[in-house]
């Protein structure tokens, strides 16, 4: 039976001075997935239903950054230092190519990556996200969501306020607990202090031609959802319009988290735009 996240042993590399933390699925060749998370979020904050089953056309990593979980260090307060981190963890795998799912914060990063070129990254992936000067809104939004008293502050954070996507929202929150031992611990604000201090700080540098953007050469698939409170989804248009090889899809009654509302669509959608 192949290994599932839920299952995964947590593995270990050094870089850079950095103890990382990692999970690895999948079949041992192919190119491999590399997932980038979202603002505090550990590898045990992924959907199993997304990452166990693209897992089994390909190898998949999910790790924690520095600072981050299981992971050495101190959290870097930068886009461009996290995405640095990033880059020696991949390099200390000894990863020839790379494709790069970036998730919110993660999908800052792999903009950063991939227009700098110091690895070999072959496709991206940018789910819920914004470019270089993008609008956000996550003080505001986290506070809201820790005001409502949820069962789980992903579910208004991460989803509408529709049934069938609170609905979608329990299932994800049931899937994510679903690993019981060797999970990461919480870091609290050692690590969404500086997390969001970059944040706020890449979506404050305005970049009017967007050129970062325009500086990206690989195909990209965008995914966004309707009703993303956290990062609007004007952000998923102006990435479309301004890369050279973009696709976007919008998934509708969804908000930040739409890659967990919709698992069976999502994996679909990247199975199909990474194995073009």
């Amino acid at each position: 039976m192949p290994e599932t996240l839920e299952q995964a042993p947590t593995r270990f590399v050094e870089a850079s001075g950095v103890r990382f933390a990692y999970r690895r699925l999948g079949p041992d060749t192919g190119i491999p997935l590399v997932l980038l998370q979202h603002f505090t979020g550990t590898m045990d904050a992924w959907d199993p239903a997304v990452v166990n089953a693209l897992a089994l056309d390909r190898p998949v990593i999910a790790f924690d950054n520095t600072g981050v979980g299981a992971s050495s260090g101190e959290t870097p307060d930068s886009v461009e230092r996290q995405a640095a981190d990033a880059e020696a963890f991949i390099a200390a795998l000894g990863l020839r190519q790379v494709d790069l799912l970036g998730f919110s914060l993660g999908g800052f990063l792999a903009q950063v990556m991939v227009a700098r070129s110091a690895l070999d990254v072959r496709r991206i992936i940018l789910v819920g996200t914004a470019p270089r000067g993008g609008e956000e809104h996550l003080l505001r939004v986290v506070e809201e969501a820790f005001g409502r008293g949820a069962r789980d502050v992903r579910l208004p954070l991460f989803f509408t306020s529709s049934a069938a996507s609170q609905a979608a929202g329990v299932a994800f929150v049931d899937r994510a607990s679903a690993r019981q031992i060797d999970r990461d611990p919480d870091r609290g604000e050692a690590v969404s202090t500086p997390q969001a201090q970059a944040i706020i700080r890449w979506c404050a540098q305005k970049e009017p031609g967007h050129a970062s953007l325009k500086a990206i050469r690989q195909p990209a698939l965008i995914v966004h959802g309707s009703d993303d409170t956290m990062f609007p989804s004007i952000n998923a248009y102006q990435m479309f319009k301004n890369m050279n090889n973009a696709t976007l899809i919008i998934y509708p009654d969804s908000g930040h988290g739409a890659l967990f509302q919709e698992p069976g669509r999502f994996v679909a959608h990247v199975n199909t735009f990474l194995d073009a």
